[in-house]
């Protein structure tokens, strides 16, 4: 496990140093939440209630700005082809990338979302479920992503085919997501969305894994 760790590091730190996955997700979360309100219009009991599933929506586009480039750069310099000579099992290695991508997409978006919260009007009551509902479920967008770009993993102009497999495979998590964070730190939709998280952990990296070694042969 030491070669997916080293595998999950070296992720984290090219895209903090290049700001390709941490910078683009968080800055596009922002902008979402400062133009929706323009959108709008002055009406805050509307933002409020529609607070949840906005950022939502934002944290699934965020997480998809990035997964195009996710398997990119494995496949240009040969690293991808070593994956499956490792001793290590590849599906452990897809696992550590989808991990790297959630560590800089993902998980800063749950500490950015009390600030997005206050520009949409949400209660401060609410920011506990919303910060709950966002670490619960932003995992299942990186693995349902991940197992979308492996899929899509050196086709040309790749991007909007991902984008078509990915958004309709979110909308359980989106659904539940939006839910939870509106319904309380105690929404039954919390659990729902734990089952989505769960089970997005067993089968992506396998469907991911099975992608790639198509390819590859």
């Amino acid at each position: 496990m030491s070669a997916a760790w080293a595998l999950f590091r070296r992720d984290v730190l090219l895209s903090v140093r290049i700001g390709g996955g941490f910078g683009l997700g968080i800055g596009f979360f922002v902008l979402v939440a400062v133009l929706l309100p323009l959108g709008v219009g002055r009406d805050l009991v509307l933002l409020e209630r529609l607070a949840p599933g906005l950022i939502w929506l934002g944290a699934a586009l965020a997480a998809l700005l990035s997964l195009d480039h996710l398997f990119q750069a494995d496949l240009e310099d040969g690293a991808l082809d070593q994956f499956f000579l490792s001793q290590t099992p590849i599906e452990a290695l897809l696992l550590a990338k989808v991990a790297a991508h959630w560590a800089t997409t993902g998980l800063p978006l749950v500490f950015a979302a009390p600030v997005l919260a206050l520009l949409l009007n949400l209660e401060a009551g609410n920011w506990p479920a919303l910060m709950a509902s966002l670490a619960v479920g932003t995992p299942a967008l990186s693995l349902i992503g991940g197992a979308a770009a492996a899929l899509t993993a050196g086709l040309r102009r790749g991007g909007m085919l991902l984008s078509l497999l990915t958004l309709p495979l979110y909308v359980p998590t989106l659904i539940f997501g939006a839910a939870a964070a509106a319904g309380g730190i105690a929404a039954p939709e919390l659990l729902l969305l734990g089952g989505v998280s769960l089970v997005a952990l067993v089968v992506a990296p396998v469907a991911a894994a099975l992608a790639l070694r198509l390819y590859v042969s």
